[in-house]
């Protein structure tokens, strides 16, 4: 059994991966060496593989609900979260208020402020954003974490925001416009929401919250969003080629194969490790990822080949070979 430089490197190297999906490629282990860096790294992932394999903690949902297409749009979205001006509304500024006067002025204000936003407008002029947490979550943590993400991400956006805490999950409605003060525009794209979700999940966990943003493909979730020339050619009758059946099936395909590698990685490293709460977390990932949708859903396709259930693969090295989870 080994520990130490070796163990917190693997973790390091294949946790980025699982974790931090910024992190595209995964390179080559330099030689083993305990540094202070290392050690903070990989207790970082320790602490994030607990979290997920072991607490389950909760997932943050950080979602673009829609966007306003012009001022009337934006005010009927304003007068919407804050039930009419019943509920406090609170600015980029930290200024609170509420009453349908407050909700007027705030209207006029996006209006002018900046470049004018027409009644009607051919662009989106501002977007609607919602961060929610499990029914048990503290609302106010909730809305505290929600204004430090906004701090964060939307600095140079004006944006409301409004808690509402009256339904089952408590969650933020933020609403923020397009323009930014120095005329660019906001864009989210899927790499922005996952760090949005990552950027969420840190506020909470800072005010003692356990949270965590973890992909679908690193949780093992086997729920596959068709990309919308699917969509559009189904609902326009065409049939869909092979060819495209199969690209569309590829993001998918290859973002589990490459999270259960990692897994796989992760769970040899820890199994290897001469501490024994490391064993223990190598057993939890080893049931994790055997419980998890994908896995299950690959195993079942085994069997039905007639091939063993266990051995699901977990990335393809040479067609269809590769590691596998098969304690």
């Amino acid at each position: 059994m080994t520990s130490g430089p070796s163990i917190d490197g693997v973790l390091v190297q294949w946790g980025e991966r699982l974790f931090y999906p910024r992190n595209r490629i995964v390179k080559p282990l330099p030689p083993a060496r305990l540094d202070a860096l290392t050690q903070r790294k990989a207790a970082v992932i320790r602490g994030r593989i607990v979290a997920t394999v072991s607490r389950r903690a909760a997932q943050v949902m950080v979602k673009v609900t829609g966007g306003g297409r012009g001022m009337a749009a934006i005010a009927a979205h304003f007068r919407y979260i804050s039930k009419n001006g019943r509920l406090d509304i609170e600015d980029d500024r930290g200024v609170v208020d509420n009453g349908k006067e407050a909700l007027h002025d705030l209207i006029e204000q996006w209006r002018f402020g900046g470049s004018l936003i027409e009644e009607v407008s051919h662009r989106r002029e501002a977007f609607n954003i919602m961060l929610s947490m499990p029914a048990g979550t503290d609302p106010k943590i909730v809305q505290q974490a929600a204004r430090e993400f906004a701090q964060a991400e939307l600095k140079d956006h004006s944006y409301v925001m409004v808690l509402h805490e009256h339904q089952a999950n408590p969650h933020v409605h933020l609403a923020v416009r397009a323009e930014s003060r120095f005329g660019a525009r906001l864009n989210p794209r899927k790499s922005d929401l996952h760090r949005w979700r990552e950027t969420f999940a840190e506020k909470l966990r800072g005010r003692g919250v356990e949270a965590e943003a973890t992909r679908q493909a690193t949780r093992g979730a086997n729920r596959q969003a068709e990309p919308l020339w699917c969509l559009k050619a189904k609902a326009e009758g065409r049939p869909l080629r092979d060819g495209n059946a199969r690209k569309a099936a590829d993001p998918y395909r290859a973002s589990r194969l490459g999270a259960m590698e990692a897994w796989a990685h992760i769970a040899q490293a820890l199994d290897a490790s001469d501490r024994p709460e490391d064993r223990r977390l190598a057993i939890a990932v080893t049931r994790f990822v055997r419980e998890s949708p994908v896995f299950r859903e690959w195993a079942m396709a085994r069997q039905r080949a007639g091939r063993s259930p266990v051995d699901a693969p977990v990335r393809q090295q040479a067609q269809d070979r590769g590691p596998e989870i098969s304690r």
